[in-house]
């Protein structure tokens, strides 16, 4: 249990960082658009990196720094052009009601989720690279517990997160919530697409 509780608190103190990806699920929570799959697709996303980090790929990662610097760029990219997006919603407040324009379709939404996460190049080194590392410190066997305290933190994390934002969304029935809202997603995604670009992550 102990080994457990380590890899659920170490992921639990990665995973809720304030990013883009957080800011993403907030943002969905709040309008009850696609939560479910949403939550599935991040908690699912970072089992599958955990798991390859716990089996040792992690080496693998560090010892091709090409991929990371391709994933910087790329995602730096995507998240400006998510960044230019949200301002423009911050400048419209009128246009800013979730059923003003319908629903985003599943798909649509599920690709930048996925985009957020996999074009992330710290989501690499947090998942494959540091809590691989410290998996294998518990042992074979171990190993695997650790990783499934972290797997089971990203689950809590974004249930948690998506759920609590519905509890929100009387506060945003009101243009100017929703303003405030996208005008920080711009400025979060504008500034960590800065970093990357600026402050690669050290390998």
């Amino acid at each position: 249990m102990p080994t457990l509780l380590t890899g659920f608190l170490t992921a639990l103190s990665l995973i809720a960082a304030i990013g883009a990806q957080n800011a993403f699920v907030l943002r969905q929570g709040i309008r009850r658009e696609h939560v479910v799959p949403v939550v599935l697709v991040c908690a699912g996303a970072d089992a599958v990196l955990i798991a390859a980090g716990v089996a040792g790929l992690g080496a693998i990662v560090v010892a091709h720094p090409g991929v990371l610097t391709a994933s910087r760029y790329g995602g730096a990219a995507f998240l400006l052009v998510l960044a230019a997006g949200a301002a423009r919603r911050a400048r419209r407040p009128s246009h800013l009601d979730p059923a003003a324009h319908g629903p985003a379709t599943r798909g649509a939404v599920l690709a930048t989720c996925l985009a957020l996460t996999f074009l992330n190049p710290h989501v690499y080194l947090d998942t494959v690279v540091l809590i691989g590392a410290l998996a294998q410190q518990h042992g074979p066997v171990g190993s695997w517990v650790f990783g499934a305290g972290a797997g089971l933190a990203s689950i809590v994390w974004f249930s948690a997160l998506a759920g609590g934002a519905t509890r929100l969304r009387p506060v945003f029935a009101r243009p100017r919530a929703w303003q405030v809202l996208d005008a920080g997603v711009a400025v979060v995604m504008a500034a960590i697409a800065v970093m990357l670009v600026a402050h690669p992550p050290a390998v």
